[in-house]
């Protein structure tokens, strides 16, 4: 019987040609495998790109703004991520997504060649986020720390070097924004930018509603703007993730939710790695149009 310890601060594995959490690839036949229903909603992101703030945002679209009934579950249980199970302690987000009623959220970091086929030939719905990488490579930086499922970050040097390499979990953050930017192209994607929805959520949160077919009004979306402010998140114990064993996630390192600002990374980067960053970008980045704000 695999015990919580055998699977913490261990080394990444790699399946499929991806680098992956070493607790998740146990269960990879599973994810492979996984039969999607047609009205599924996928909530795609690269790691630290705002996944359980959008989360929340469309768990109260799809509940017309019912505060109450946001209310019911921890974001976890809400929002099962795909591939997240961790042997010993029963946690498994397909066991979750199986008992949850539809239609279903499902949260993946997964890169879209990874993404189970059952959700492309269902024609599911998906919705990519994508945060500038500067402001990404920090905070995935913090929840290394933070995540004792994560192999230990080293010093910031270190992994940022790590990360530009893409050797952290789920790969280069270039190739995954790249490769779902291009899948749009033929599948129902509704590609949106964190720090777009930082500056007008409104705007945002609307053009979510009309993917979901669903119709809010302004009264409503205000109260879903309230509702899923950082502030607000910060302090619910429902999802920022406290409700997770410490040995799991050791919040007095960092806590899951930081800043959730959009420019942090000024408070880290040297000139050096600056311009180190702003060279491998424009090379990764030139073949596709896609502007990123750095700071707000």
């Amino acid at each position: 019987m695999i015990s919580p310890k055998d699977v913490l601060r261990k080394d990444l594995r790699t399946v499929s040609g991806c680098l992956i959490t070493y607790a998740f690839a146990d269960n990879w036949e599973k994810v492979e495998h996984f039969q999607s229903r047609p009205d599924d909603i996928v909530i795609a992101t690269y790691p630290k790109s705002g996944t359980t703030w959008i989360s929340e945002i469309l768990d109260m679209i799809l509940n017309d703004g019912d505060i109450e009934k946001c209310k019911r579950d921890f974001i976890t249980v809400k929002v099962p991520m795909l591939e997240m199970a961790v042997p010993g302690l029963r946690i498994s987000g397909i066991e979750q997504l199986e008992k949850n009623p539809s239609p279903r959220l499902v949260k993946t970091h997964l890169p879209v060649d990874l993404l189970p086929k059952s959700f492309l030939e269902n024609n599911c719905k998906i919705i990519y986020l994508a945060r500038n990488a500067k402001d990404v490579a920090v905070s995935f930086y913090h929840f290394d720390l933070m995540n004792n499922l994560q192999p230990l970050p080293g010093t910031w040097e270190e992994y940022l070097e790590k990360f530009l390499a893409g050797n952290v979990a789920y790969g280069s953050w270039f190739n995954h924004v790249k490769s779902w930017w291009k899948k749009k192209e033929e599948h129902p994607i509704l590609f949106l930018l964190y720090e777009d929805v930082k500056k007008n959520p409104k705007q945002e949160i609307k053009k979510m509603v009309r993917f979901l077919e669903k119709n809010l009004n302004d009264e409503i979306l205000d109260k879903i703007i309230y509702h899923t402010s950082f502030e607000m998140m910060k302090d619910n114990p429902l999802v920022n993730y406290t409700h997770l064993p410490s040995t799991v996630m050791d919040h007095s390192k960092s806590p899951f939710m930081r800043k959730g600002t959009a420019g942090d990374w000024k408070n880290y980067f040297t000139v050096a790695q600056n311009e180190k960053f702003d060279a491998i970008y424009k090379k990764e980045m030139s073949e596709i149009e896609l502007q990123f704000c750095t700071e707000i």
